[in-house]
């Protein structure tokens, strides 16, 4: 399955400030029945936004109008616990493209980059310098540039880079999955195939 392409994502973010987030938090277990792709971002963070009545609770971060965009900035080792890709499903069909972290489990990285979401991972001064940027206006826009594996700040010009695999930066830059990559060799394949033949 084909995703958007990413290339440069300039949007506001999402504050999370919370330190070890794990895969249960982000879907709760009682959510992966359904086996298509669709649907799991009403569920995102089920149990911290909405209360025991579906009613939702007004602290949460999800819940507050103010904070908008495809960016969702999390504290230290976000994405921890178990491997369920439902987690990287329900934060893409919410609406995120990227997620920021000081540090990800690496199981949840590689879900997340296998379905089209950028995890940034950025020391921890620089995150910290995002919640600053963000508190200090909620509509502050983050550039986050693929190509040039750079993050920007941009009411203060704060810049750092990051690191990714090259041929997961390839895949998110064309839209690609693992299948939609092979596909796009199939005719480098089929010739290495007939020139293969005896």
């Amino acid at each position: 399955m084909a995703y958007d392409k990413f290339t440069v994502l300039t949007s506001s973010a999402v504050p999370m400030p919370i330190e070890n987030v794990d895969t249960d938090q982000i879907i709760p277990a009682r959510f992966l029945k359904a086996t298509e792709r669709k649907g799991f971002g009403d569920n995102l963070f089920r149990d911290w936004r909405y209360n025991a009545d579906n009613t939702p609770k007004r602290d949460f971060v999800l819940n507050n109008p103010i904070y908008t965009g495809k960016i969702l900035v999390g504290g230290k080792n976000f994405g921890s616990g178990s491997s369920r890709e439902h987690a990287a499903w329900a934060i893409y069909d919410y609406g995120f493209r990227c997620v920021i972290s000081s540090f990800f489990a690496d199981i949840f990285k590689n879900n997340s980059l296998n379905i089209g979401i950028l995890p940034v991972q950025v020391s921890p001064a620089f995150l910290d310098r995002i919640f600053r940027a963000i508190e200090a206006d909620p509509k502050a826009e983050l550039e986050v540039n693929l190509p040039e594996q750079t993050i920007t700040i941009l009411a203060t010009g704060e810049r750092e880079s990051f690191e990714i695999n090259s041929y997961k930066k390839h895949n998110l830059m064309n839209g690609y999955d693992d299948i939609d990559y092979l596909q796009s060799m199939k005719e480098d394949i089929k010739v290495f195939a007939d020139k293969s033949v005896y």
